[in-house]
């Protein structure tokens, strides 16, 4: 019996089980063995704090993994199929279900991420492993002095569109709007880097190709009758995420995108558990406040757990704790 389970791997989950096994919780992180964190895909970080010349996502990630373990995490790659309601030595408790496993806690942290969203348009089941990617920085290297697109326009999909030209003779981002949402120092990047053109107020209609991609076909949305044909060897379509959250469908209360609603406690409508991270209603998806919401999840699920117990921080009795004034931190 666990007084956590944490689901997902990712920034927050694992800044959550830094803090809970810090906090003397017994703690168990299930990690995707097939959905790896979205961050591990980033080859450069820049805006994380502490790393003045950046540092690649799966290092930062390693870097958490390592240093949760230290502190007596638990860590199990399965995939969590379904979440219920049970007893847990006579108190309210969870099981997390797996092809593998059961196990039971006390509390349970949402923490699953998010996985690149799709265009759903001809051609890009056929051709995804053939000329279709979700991650430069995976397949990249294959596009060496090739033509390329990026489909997208924040700054996932430029900041992959700037790494691609390491290895593209030409990137082309194609966006469905006039204007680029990524921030502005990226902006700058790609505006001055003479590999990039770019494709404004289109969208992919279709995407054609034979044994491989071979060409994108483009609709103006200026002009809706005018199409065009991109000829390219390769696209990349980050246009977005959608949140791994089915498994808790009708378990906790989500927006109509799919992303858990929480209060500033990182509280779900369901008492015991909680969530933070990517794949919660929220403003910024950025890794440091991934992390952020982390702590305080933990924090809130710890709380939550002594409440149940009896116990407050370390496991002494709350009466202890009270009589001698002391507090949490």
């Amino acid at each position: 019996m666990y007084d956590v389970i944490i689901a997902g791997g990712g920034p927050a989950g694992l800044t959550a089980g830094i803090y809970a096994a810090r906090a003397n919780m017994k703690t168990l992180l299930v990690r995707s063995a097939f959905k790896t964190s979205l961050i591990t895909t980033t080859d450069l970080i820049e805006n994380y704090p502490g790393f003045p010349e950046g540092i690649g996502g799966f290092e930062l990630v390693e870097r958490f993994t390592q240093q949760a373990r230290r502190f007596g995490l638990e860590i199990v790659d399965d995939d969590i199929s379904s979440v219920e309601k049970t007893l847990v030595q006579g108190l309210d408790g969870w099981q997390v279900n797996t092809p593998s496993a059961q196990y039971q806690a006390l509390s349970v942290i949402i923490s699953t991420g998010t996985e690149y969203a799709h265009l759903d348009v001809p051609g890009e089941v056929e051709f995804t492993g053939r000329g279709v990617s979700y991650c430069a920085t995976c397949d990249g290297p294959f596009y060496r002095d090739g033509k390329v697109a990026v489909v997208g326009g924040g700054d996932t999909a430029v900041q992959e569109a700037l790494y691609l030209t390491r290895f593209a003779s030409s990137v082309t981002i194609v966006h469905r709007r006039d204007r680029l949402r990524a921030t502005g120092v990226l902006q700058d990047k790609a505006f001055s880097n003479e590999r990039i053109s770019f494709a404004w107020n289109s969208v992919v209609e279709e995407i054609v190709g034979d044994s491989a991609v071979k060409a994108l076909r483009l609709r103006d949305l200026n002009d809706p009758g005018k199409e065009t044909t991109l000829n390219v060897d390769g696209v990349f379509i980050l246009t977005g995420t959608i949140p791994n959250t089915s498994e808790f469908r009708g378990i906790v209360a989500m927006d109509t995108g799919g992303y858990i609603i929480v209060d500033p406690h990182m509280k779900t409508s369901a008492p015991g558990l909680f969530a933070c991270g990517d794949c919660i209603a929220k403003l910024l998806r950025q890794v440091v406040t991934a992390c952020g919401d982390g702590a305080t999840a933990s924090f809130a699920a710890y709380e939550y757990v002594s409440g149940l117990k009896g116990t407050s921080y370390a496991g002494l009795p709350k009466a202890e704790h009270e009589k001698r004034g002391e507090d949490h931190d």
